[in-house]
């Protein structure tokens, strides 16, 4: 159970976050202080520092949990499901219910413009992407039993996040040329569903999961 000052902790994180997005977004993340997001959250810089070690954290609070949702879902993986398809079940369905963390949700057109306008958010997204597929393939290698020098969980991994990324940024792009989420999105499902068809006929059973009994 969390207590009120875990709770009020979280809470206060989470608002001088909020606050620091919507800062960044309307004005650009490098046009933004820390010390302007403290003013307007009402907190010291002090304050600020003591929740984000960086500024680039105030806007990528969730790269943490988006590093390793791909490794979670293979863990965490249903009984008789393989690694491929848990991932893909957990990829279509963000793509279906519009939720944020691989990144076609509403909105996230607008945080990647963000991200791409500014070099140290570019840079930190493409440490996201490396750290991501290496947990992934430390994830596949450890769920299958692989041998150390088997190189196949890095392979799947690479192949996976690979999907992963290409979904986003075609999700942006048409975004950003004027297409509707509704136009996008069935044909993001489509292309993500020959990606893993053609993925599972390469690896059908690897990591499988035990069958319920």
């Amino acid at each position: 159970m969390e207590t009120l000052r875990e709770r009020k902790k979280r809470e206060t994180r989470l608002r001088i976050s909020d606050i620091a997005t919507g800062l960044f977004l309307h004005h650009g993340f490098d046009n933004v202080t820390v010390a302007e997001v403290a003013r307007v959250a009402d907190v010291s810089v002090n304050t600020v520092f003591n929740y984000f070690k960086t500024k680039e954290d105030l806007c990528l609070d969730r790269f943490d949990e988006a590093e390793q949702r791909l490794a979670v879902v293979v863990r965490n993986r249903e009984p008789g499901e393989s690694a491929v398809e848990a991932i893909r079940r957990d990829l279509l369905d963000a793509i279906d219910t519009r939720d944020w963390r691989y990144g076609t949700s509403e909105g996230s057109e607008l945080v990647a413009k963000m991200i791409n306008d500014s070099p140290s958010l570019v840079s930190r997204t493409r440490e996201l992407h490396e750290r991501r597929e290496q947990v992934l393939a430390e994830a596949l290698a450890d769920e299958a039993g692989t041998d150390p020098g088997d190189i196949t969980p890095k392979v799947i991994a690479a192949v996976t996040c690979a999907v992963v990324r290409v979904t986003a940024s075609s999700y942006f792009q048409r975004r950003t040329a004027g297409e509707t989420p509704d136009a996008i999105l069935p044909d993001l499902r489509r292309e993500v569903v020959r990606a893993f068809d053609l993925l599972e006929r390469a690896a059908p059973d690897f990591a499988r999961a035990r069958p319920a009994r």
